[in-house]
């Protein structure tokens, strides 16, 4: 676990830290930043409320521990007092009676152990005096720490406004101190680790030497193996608490001295928990409140502090908190209480304050802002979200903190969602690519291979086929036609002749045959194309060219081939009639021409899709196909640098049938490439 550095009272274990951002969302000082992908603690900002430390559902916020020096102070000092904060009553509510907890403290080793209640209830007179003598002032309590690190901090302009009395922690250590000589050594046992810092407030120094959270002192017990079952009860040290015990709730320090909260007039405001400090706060900032007193605890009452363990219901605490009060009050010596009331109210319980401007700058370009907030996807204020996902109140104060150095753009959560359906989409899309890709890979390979063996094949028969070609053509021309062996004769030079075309074809898919690059306009190659065909009754006609230069180097005679066989496809795959399609537009990406030729047909299969380019493959009934016009156009395309695919639908189902060929040629070639694809 890291370790924090001095005066870090709160920090982050870095390993554990998930960046949920509910501790910037609970920080009301927003001491927050987010940094090398943690969530770190701005020291100068942080206001010590530990309210991060509450929220962590992971214990990556966590607060500097005291007990070392704690067990330090009880081994070498002669005498250590532990003044323990009101709020025990709800922490401790496993102990069944309150002295056999003092019991417990004292076994630690501690020579005295006294209530911090009691200097509630002097703190609570002082209060009193301040409004009776300033009336036409309006106050804001210090008795939380936090409160007066937030305004000294964070809201500056108003920090005149803060009540010049120490917390009830103070008032206690001076009481002792009085009481004991100045060399005796406090330590404060409560709920609040901001207390940790207030002690070391230059004006306070010297007057407490530790602060413990109750996790700490439960932590101390644990380690001493001390129970209150192996202790012997006893009564805190005088002077004894009357109705201070009430203090750590809200409104209890006004219950002390029987202060009216009358907020039909709204002389007295009380507010806790951060929403409501921030609020009121500001509101006072702003001029918008007008009241003589704000009785503002950080936390929702000091009895849900971060140094509490004790996980009960708010109410259960607080009812804890009552009951303990009015138990010990009626049994209290009332004239002795009163007395010693009366002995330190002369104390000086008065203090300082020192502003710390602490504030976002705002002298920020709102330019700068909306530039921002235009990177996280707020491009109007209709965008601006304010979920609150992020950790801040509004999508404004996230591109503040962004401008700062405090925040990222990926701490916004919808727009992080929308970055991530886009990635996945892309993926989509290239896997799709890689998938379509693969296959054609595969496909070449495959084709590749029946090239060589039709190559070598063709190479082998061409010979010997040439010589058949030659002399059957002489006997040919040798016989009488009224001959009986004319006919069988004319029937081998047929055969012979077919078998040299299919000789051909093998060797156009092969990609041995010669091309001729030239300049042509592809509504010439179309044009040309369509005359090789007859186009039935039932099947229209539709051409599209949506290219802005209609120009491309190609050869005219072998792209008239390949258009010619794909409409003649087209329109077999529509005998009951449909539309042939024609499609020439430009593909900008890759400055490259597209030819796509659609039915309106049945389809194909996917058998048949894998293996369409096979030479003499063929779905057509014996006689009427040679499974070679696909193979041809393959090798074709290919000697031209081009490519050709296949999108086809033959499940009613999924929507209309059909298939589309897209060829896709350069627009410019050279004679140099062509005797390349020669050689290869």
């Amino acid at each position: 676990m890291s370790q924090p550095a001095k005066h870090q009272y709160i920090f982050t274990v870095r390993d554990r830290c998930r960046l949920c951002y509910a501790c910037i969302r609970e920080c009301p000082a927003k001491a927050i930043k987010i940094e090398s992908g943690q969530a770190a603690i701005i020291e100068s900002r942080c206001i010590v409320c530990g309210s991060c430390v509450k929220v962590c559902g992971r214990n990556a916020k966590m607060y500097s521990f005291s007990i070392d020096k704690v067990k330090k102070l009880l081994r070498d000092e002669p005498k250590v007092a532990a003044i323990v904060a009101p709020s025990m009553a709800a922490e401790f509510t496993d102990i069944a009676d309150y002295k056999a907890f003092v019991g417990m403290i004292r076994a630690l080793g501690f020579n005295y152990v006294n209530e911090v209640a009691f200097a509630a209830e002097l703190v609570a007179h002082k209060y009193q005096e301040l409004l009776g003598n300033n009336p036409n002032n309006t106050y804001i309590t210090t008795c939380c720490p936090s409160i007066v690190s937030f305004v000294e901090k964070h809201h500056t302009q108003i920090s005149a406004s803060l009540a010049p009395i120490v917390s009830p922690m103070i008032a206690m250590a001076k009481v002792l101190k009085t009481i004991h000589g100045e060399n005796i050594k406090i330590v404060f046992i409560g709920p609040c680790i901001a207390k940790k810092g207030e002690i070391e407030r230059k004006e306070f120094q010297h007057l407490i030497d530790e602060a413990l959270s109750f996790v700490e002192l439960r932590r101390m017990f644990s380690e001493k193996e001390i129970t209150q079952h192996d202790v012997t009860p006893s009564e805190f040290d005088p002077p004894l608490a009357g109705k201070g015990a009430i203090f750590p709730i809200s409104g209890g320090m006004l219950q002390t001295v029987d202060l009216q909260e009358d907020f039909v007039k709204g002389e007295i405001v009380v507010a806790e928990g951060r929403q409501q400090i921030t609020g009121v706060l500001k509101e006072f900032e702003e001029g918008h409140l007008d009241a003589k007193l704000f009785d503002l605890l950080c936390c929702n009452g000091c009895i849900q502090g971060p140094g509490m363990s004790n996980n009960e219901q708010f109410f259960n605490k607080r009812k804890s908190i009552s009951n303990f009060t009015k138990r010990k009050f009626d049994k209290l010596h009332q004239e002795q209480w009163k007395k010693d009331l009366e002995l330190f109210r002369k104390l000086d319980l008065s203090r300082t304050f020192a502003p710390d401007d602490q504030r976002v700058a705002t002298e920020i370009n709102e330019k700068d802002i909306r530039k921002v907030l235009m990177d996280i996807g707020k491009n109007s204020t209709d965008d601006e979200l304010n979920c609150g996902a992020c950790g801040y109140d509004t999508c404004y104060d996230h591109a503040v903190a962004i401008l700062n150095g405090n925040a990222e753009i990926e701490m916004c959560l919808p727009h992080t969602i929308i970055k991530l359906h886009n990635y996945i989409q892309e993926l989509d899309v290239t896997n799709k690519n890689l998938e379509s890709t693969r296959a054609a890979l595969k496909q070449s390979e495959k084709l590749a291979s029946m090239g060589q063996l039709a190559a070598g094949i063709a190479h082998e028969v061409n010979n010997p086929l040439g010589v058949i070609i030659m002399y059957s053509h002489i006997l040919l021309d040798e016989i009488d036609p009224s001959s009986p062996v004319f006919r069988d004769m004319q029937l081998i030079v047929e055969q012979a002749d077919r078998c040299k075309k299919i000789i051909g074809g093998l060797l156009n898919f092969a990609r041995r045959s010669k091309v001729y690059f030239e300049r042509i306009n592809v509504n010439l190659i179309v044009k040309d194309s369509l005359r090789a065909v007859i186009l039935p009754p039932n099947v229209k006609l539709l051409i599209q060219v949506r290219t802005k230069d209609p120009m491309v180097e190609c050869d005219h005679d072998q792209m008239v081939q390949v258009l010619s066989n794909l409409f003649k496809n087209a329109i077999e795959a529509m005998p009951n009639g449909g539309t042939l399609k024609v499609v020439v537009e430009d593909n900008f990406e890759t400055e490259e021409m597209l030819l796509e030729v659609t039915d309106t047909g049945t389809g194909i299969t996917q058998e048949t899709l894998e293996r369409m380019f096979e030479p003499f493959y063929t779905t057509k009934t014996n006689g009427q196909g040679t499974g070679l016009g696909l193979p041809i156009i393959y090798g074709i395309v290919k000697m031209h640098r081009g490519n050709i695919k296949v999108e086809t639908n033959n499940d009613p189902t999924k929507g209309a049938t059909g298939s589309s060929f897209i060829v896709t040629l350069p627009r410019k070639s050279t004679d140099e490439d062509a005797l390349k694809k020669q050689q290869n």
